[in-house]
């Protein structure tokens, strides 16, 4: 995966040397593909803020550290997380909190804690809710989980194996220890 990352990147990072070329070198500045990691690195060290902006150093430094990232580095933890009790009326107090949240899925657990399905905030948009109407009515059960130590390569293929972007994380004794999305991902790789 690294290297067509790799690839990619360097076709990507292609135009900005082209450029930096254009302001340091001769007339007809010769093409320059580095060969490896350490030579790849130094050409992004050498390259001037006005070719190569921080955001995109960022952006680079998040593709190359991908294959080391786990799902812990970007999760949401649990006592971060809004929960909503099965039996919980949907009322206004309830819809405003959840809205206000900025989370767009929200666990649904029973009175013992343990998570029966997913509120989605795209479903309550749609639906006319009641005063009364709970949140047993409205839960999603098909939910997926990750481990804590996954990789965010394994998070990748997850994600495209079950279609699924909203996991709950599991810790190393498959306790809830928070949830991924597939835009956390999106949001490290291009920040």
């Amino acid at each position: 995966m690294f290297d067509s990352l790799m690839r990619k990147f360097v076709k990507w990072l292609d135009p900005i040397l082209d450029k930096y070329r254009a302001h340091s070198a001769p007339a007809k500045p010769k093409k320059y593909t580095p060969k490896t990691l350490e030579e790849f690195i130094d050409v992004l060290r050498r390259t001037p803020k006005s070719i190569l902006s921080d955001e995109d150093r960022t952006r680079i430094a998040a593709i190359m550290s991908f294959d080391s990232k786990k799902v812990s580095d970007l999760m949401v933890e649990k006592d971060k997380m809004i929960f909503v009790n099965h039996k919980e009326i949907l009322g206004p107090l309830t819809l405003d909190k959840l809205y206000k949240s900025g989370f767009t899925n929200f666990p649904v657990v029973n009175n013992g804690g343990k998570v029966k399905g997913i509120i989605h905030t795209e479903a309550l948009n749609a639906l006319e809710i009641k005063k009364t109407d709970r949140a047993e009515k409205y839960l999603d059960k098909e939910f997926y989980y990750l481990h804590i130590d996954d990789s965010l390569s394994f998070a990748v293929e997850e994600s495209k194996r079950l279609g699924a972007h909203y996991f709950l994380v599991l810790d190393d004794k498959d306790s809830l220890a928070g949830f991924f999305t597939t835009q956390m991902l999106l949001d490290y790789l291009l920040g």
